[in-house]
């Protein structure tokens, strides 16, 4: 009774040799670490959705385009809000030095727009490959812990010249454990990976949809805009 209440995870963990103790203790922070990328990622995505809604809201109410410009440009704005500002300004900066030509302006304005959108993807996507790494490398860090554990058991047991049960036992749990951590730390990083890539390309779909609307109402206006000037010129 006694040799079982010894066996606890502490008791294993303290028993065990030194690179299987460094293998725990960089698993156990490995999954920190993840948990850690979850609170945060749950936490910005939460707020990115909100942004998106907020904005498409007043983006849709009818307000005009250099209003909405003039309150947003001043400010640190993300998503939607940053692609627009990016296509407003190119606007306004092809508009001033006398932009003639409306496919060059068209082009301009997407690739501001799409300069825009890859970094905001970019953002979204942060420290997802970590959750990657570590649910991939995790059990077979694990398992090298085990590995190493189970010869020095086996390298004990030669030395002790005995193959009973109460021998064997703690050494090959101590090995067994390193496995066991290495799966809590990999099974959470690959649910959390799979959900945040879906997210993140939700969210980067969403922006690029409203890139998408946004460039041709663009479209129409340079229309409108560059149509007498190229009477006047005929």
């Amino acid at each position: 009774m006694a040799a079982t209440s010894d066996v606890t995870l502490w008791s294993l963990f303290m028993q065990a040799g030194l690179v299987v103790k460094l293998v725990m203790l960089g698993l156990i922070g490995a999954s920190v670490w993840t948990w850690a990328i979850v609170v945060d990622k749950s936490l910005n995505y939460g707020r990115v959705r909100r942004q998106l809604d907020s904005f498409e809201q007043v983006f849709w109410s009818g307000q005009s385009l250099e209003e909405l410009y003039r309150t947003l440009s001043d400010r640190n704005t993300t998503g939607m809000g940053a692609i627009f500002v990016s296509a407003m300004r190119e606007w306004k900066k092809s508009f001033e030095r006398g932009a003639r030509s409306p496919i060059g302006l068209q082009m301009r304005i997407d690739r501001a727009m799409d300069v825009t959108l890859a970094r905001e993807s970019e953002s979204l996507e942060a420290r997802l490959g970590s959750l990657a790494t570590i649910g991939s490398a995790a059990p077979f860090i694990g398992l090298f812990g085990t590995v190493v554990g189970i010869m020095t058991s086996f390298q004990a047991i030669a030395g002790s010249k005995s193959t009973n049960l109460a021998v064997v036992a703690p050494g090959i749990a101590e090995a067994l454990l390193a496995t066991a951590i290495g799966l809590l730390a990999a099974i959470p990083a690959v649910i959390a990976y799979n959900k945040f890539t879906a997210d993140a390309g939700k969210l980067a779909a969403r922006m690029e949809a409203f890139a998408d609307e946004f460039s041709a109402i663009l479209s129409r206006q340079i229309d409108e805009k560059l149509q007498p000037s190229r009477q006047a010129a005929q």
